[in-house]
């Protein structure tokens, strides 16, 4: 199941600030209940909306609650400027990893909820483009694009299999897993891991 999550059609500070109440609303609670399984009469009443409202912007639950983890990487992660910058050094992937760590209950409630797949699908999307560059650091500007897509993809995918892990773990300590995330990449440019 791959779930589309369109940008607000409308700028509407109205539409705006209700979709935005839905988000906040829908990391909170699932956050609060360690589980995805929050009706939507729940999300509806804790974001002050209607219950159409949710339908309207969202389709269904478990789209929301999709949005609601893009919205917090998009808002938390800088990830136009990993696009744009130098290489992505520790504290990029530290900030990363951080954030995780700091919404650990409502990653770890989305990851084995509802919409597990949905939300690594999304994520993979969007994290992906930021990982193809990273990925060009280290495998040389020589690679094809399909080629740097694939490898951008398996990056992507086996970082988030690690942080799943991680946070599923318990996640204690944002430095640890950092630190396993860039020794995967140096291994993988072919440069010596450091024990």
């Amino acid at each position: 199941m791959t779930v589309r999550i369109a940008s607000p059609r409308s700028q509407d500070r109205r539409v705006l600030r209700s979709r935005t109440a839905l988000l906040d609303a829908a990391v909170r609670l699932v956050s609060e209940r360690g589980s995805t399984s929050v009706s939507i009469t729940d999300l509806a009443q804790a974001a002050d909306v209607s219950r159409q409202l949710v339908y309207l912007h969202f389709g269904d639950r478990d789209a929301l609650l999709v949005a609601a983890a893009l919205e917090l990487v998009r808002r938390e992660l800088p990830l136009d400027t990993v696009r744009a910058g130098p290489p992505v050094g520790r504290p990029a992937v530290l900030a990363a990893v951080r954030h995780f760590a700091r919404h650990g209950a409502f990653y770890r409630a989305m990851l084995t909820g509802s919409c597990a797949f949905a939300l690594t699908s999304a994520l993979t999307e969007v994290l992906a483009p930021v990982n193809r560059e990273i990925v060009r650091g280290f495998a040389g500007a020589d690679q094809d694009g399909e080629a740097l897509d694939d490898l951008a993809i398996f990056v992507t995918g086996g970082s988030g299999a690690i942080i799943n892990a991680w946070l599923l773990a318990g996640a204690e300590d944002p430095g640890e897993c950092t630190d396993r995330l860039l020794r995967l990449w140096r291994g993988l440019a072919g440069k010596p891991v450091a024990r």
